[in-house]
């Protein structure tokens, strides 16, 4: 056996190996627990038996009669497992938990914006909130800003991506991208790469989608104000309402990796500049502001790291809530490029 056969053997072997592991993860994710067992063991085996036969070419003579068998096994499997991924869809009719239980609604006349069911719950802790559905009208004439905003959840590399969008008149109105949870679920990393959760579009006041994360939740948010014209804040505004359309026509699934809340601001982006290069930071979402500063898109002339420092806007939304202080206004203050009547 060359090292060419034994180097091809061996990456077969490795894919066989992911295979295995993608599928048992796959059955787990999905599956009550005692049933994601009882197949996944008999998957796991069958896998790990493909991949010895593949790189120990010298059990085939003395096990073939076996390595038939496997190999036929391994082809079932596999096409079953497949078969049944695919079969697997995104759905609107599951309970929901409340502040995912409906879905963002729009209708444009012109400049004339209507949204229905924006959110705009009063989060008196994490689980304690007084829930809140309202129909908003909104100018387009009068849109004039909009801020990034990164949430961190899970150490320094992971955020949660929003963008808020301000108007002229003092209103604020914040989009997110998010798993759809259903009332039992909790958000898992992992098995978002697993069809477990749905996504939606949340379209919310501020005080309702920052604040529960600066305040309730306790999770370390920054706020960036975005360079943009006024036909790009337009564009990608409208971009969201057309997405969140989309998902209500046809319910998708969430990927941890693939469409999160990261990657769909950039494919947003990507429509107004088709030149944005693709990077690592779009994975590691807690980068993602320095991958928008190197693209000229934050506040120029002042150093990443000072308009990191002063982004910071945690002290200044628990002191609103303490002095009664208009909290979009509160966490502005300071923070490069924005007016403080902004």
């Amino acid at each position: 056996m060359t090292w060419m056969h034994r180097f091809v053997a061996a990456v077969l072997a490795l894919l066989v190996l992911l295979l295995t592991a993608w599928g048992a993860l796959a059955l787990w994710y999905q599956l009550p627990a005692w049933l994601a067992v009882t197949l996944g063991l008999p998957w796991c085996l069958i896998g790990l038996a493909s991949a010895l036969l593949l790189v120990r070419p010298r059990l085939r003579p003395r096990l073939h009669h076996y390595a038939r068998g496997v190999a036929a096994l391994a082809a079932f499997s596999v096409v079953a497992m497949l078969a049944w991924w695919h079969g697997i869809t995104p759905s609107h009719g599951r309970i929901w938990a409340d502040d995912v239980a409906r879905l963002l609604e729009s209708s444009v006349d012109g400049d004339r914006v209507t949204l229905r069911n924006v959110r705009n719950f009063d989060w008196q802790s994490e689980t304690r909130y007084t829930p809140r559905w309202e129909t908003r009208e909104y100018d387009l004439r009068q849109l004039e800003s909009a801020d990034l905003i990164l949430s961190y959840w899970m150490g320094p590399h992971i955020a949660h991506t929003l963008v808020s969008f301000g108007f002229s008149d003092g209103r604020k109105l914040t989009f997110s991208l998010e798993i759809r949870k259903e009332r039992h679920e909790t958000f898992n990393a992992i098995s978002g790469f697993f069809r477990s959760f749905e996504q939606v579009i949340v379209a919310a006041d501020e005080r309702d989608l920052i604040r529960t994360r600066s305040n309730a939740r306790g999770e370390d948010v920054y706020l960036y104000r975005l360079r943009s014209r006024p036909e790009q804040l337009r564009a990608v505004l409208l971009d969201y309402l057309e997405h969140a359309s989309a998902l209500q026509r046809q319910p998708a699934f969430y990927n941890t990796l693939t469409s999160n809340c990261t990657t769909i601001l950039f494919e947003l982006a990507r429509r107004i500049s088709p030149d944005l290069p693709l990077d690592y930071r779009l994975l590691a979402s807690g980068h993602f502001a320095e991958y928008a500063y190197d693209q000229d898109a934050l506040t120029p002339g002042v150093p990443f790291v000072v308009l990191q420092q002063r982004g910071h806007i945690n002290a200044r939304a628990r002191q609103s809530d303490l002095d009664g202080s208009d909290f979009s206004s509160a966490i502005r203050q300071g923070i490069p490029g924005i007016a403080t009547n902004q």
